[in-house]
């Protein structure tokens, strides 16, 4: 396992960590057994950061990774979110009183006395503008409960005024072969400002594993059911903003990223890894089996300046495009 600095933290993370929402629900299925032996799995093969949300199964996943990391607090680090337990539009959600309580309950839930990155959840872009909650997260991290803080972005936009807090620390991105804009001017930015850059749904949904066709249907308490079209959340949050019929068309097309690279999803995965910028990938799983599937994607072929700008080219001609919602 290769690890990278986490910004200008001090502290360095597996360049393949994971999130923990599908584990947490709203991705189908999942059993809890499964899931903990493929948070087990990880950590025996190098893993030693894990992303999750206060709001994951109403804190179940915070709840798993307590259970898999226990004895392991001081190796193993662990960002969690906050803010979508409520408005996210209301100055309120964002108070010391409530941000400390939200704080409080995952502490509780990963049985920890500090968090090592807390983040806002993909707060409303005018709480940003506004700042406000900055100085909150500074007296959590004055106070110990929190080592340091950054914000989960859905636009680029988000992402630069968040710059402009000097104690941000890392930024989580939605970014993969389907949503190449943060390439442009946020990721130079904030490796500039010495900003963690932690990649969220980097196989766009799934849809870069290459595993779909058209007429696959998702069960129903699935977001890749219920939000195609941002019916429950922001759009961009499934198949990367792309409807579904639209992504398996763009997915066949980049079939050929495999070729030596084993699968579409090592190649996926290994694409971001080129980017000097990022910190970590941290796709979901929900079997074991999944997670030994990621972890290899560290070891495959690098793509060659020519790939790349194939890619680049395909996204801009084929892809941009069709992308649904604020990026």
């Amino acid at each position: 396992m290769n690890y990278r600095p986490l910004g200008n933290t001090g502290i360095k993370v597996s360049e393949v960590s994971f999130g923990t929402w599908a584990i947490g629900g709203a991705w189908g299925n999942v059993s809890d057994e499964e899931s903990l032996k493929g948070l087990q799995y990880a950590i025996e093969n190098g893993v030693n950061f894990f992303d999750t949300a206060d709001v994951y199964g109403d804190g179940h996943s915070e709840e798993l990774l307590a259970k898999a990391t226990k004895g392991k607090e001081d190796d193993i680090h662990i960002a969690t979110k906050f803010c979508r337990m409520g408005d996210i539009h209301n100055k309120d959600t964002y108070s010391y009183e409530t941000v400390s309580a939200y704080c409080e309950a995952s502490l509780k839930r990963l049985n920890r006395e500090s968090i090592d990155l807390y983040q806002i959840h993909c707060p409303a872009t005018e709480i940003l503008k506004d700042g406000e909650v900055f100085a909150v997260l500074d007296r959590l991290q004055r106070e110990g409960k929190i080592r340091h803080y950054g914000v989960s972005v859905e636009t680029v936009e988000e992402g630069l005024i968040c710059l402009e807090h000097s104690n941000v620390k890392s930024l989580q991105v939605i970014f993969n072969m389907f949503r190449q804009k943060p390439l442009e001017e946020l990721l130079p930015k904030a490796q500039e400002n010495g900003v963690g850059i932690l990649v969220r749904l980097p196989l766009a949904s799934g849809l870069l594993t290459g595993k779909f066709t058209k007429d696959y249907t998702f069960e129903k308490d699935d977001h890749r059911h219920f939000n195609e079209n941002g019916e429950a959340f922001n759009v961009g949050e499934t198949f990367a903003g792309l409807g579904f019929a639209k992504g398996v068309e763009v997915s066949d097309q980049l079939a050929w990223i495999a070729n030596d690279r084993e699968s579409m999803a090592k190649a996926a995965l290994r694409w971001i890894l080129d980017q000097k910028e990022v910190t970590c990938v941290i796709p979901g799983f929900k079997t074991e089996k999944q997670v030994i599937e990621n972890l290899a994607s560290a070891s495959v072929k690098s793509f060659s300046l020519e790939e790349k700008q194939k890619i680049r080219d395909f996204y801009n001609e084929e892809v941009k495009q069709y992308i649904r919602g604020p990026y």
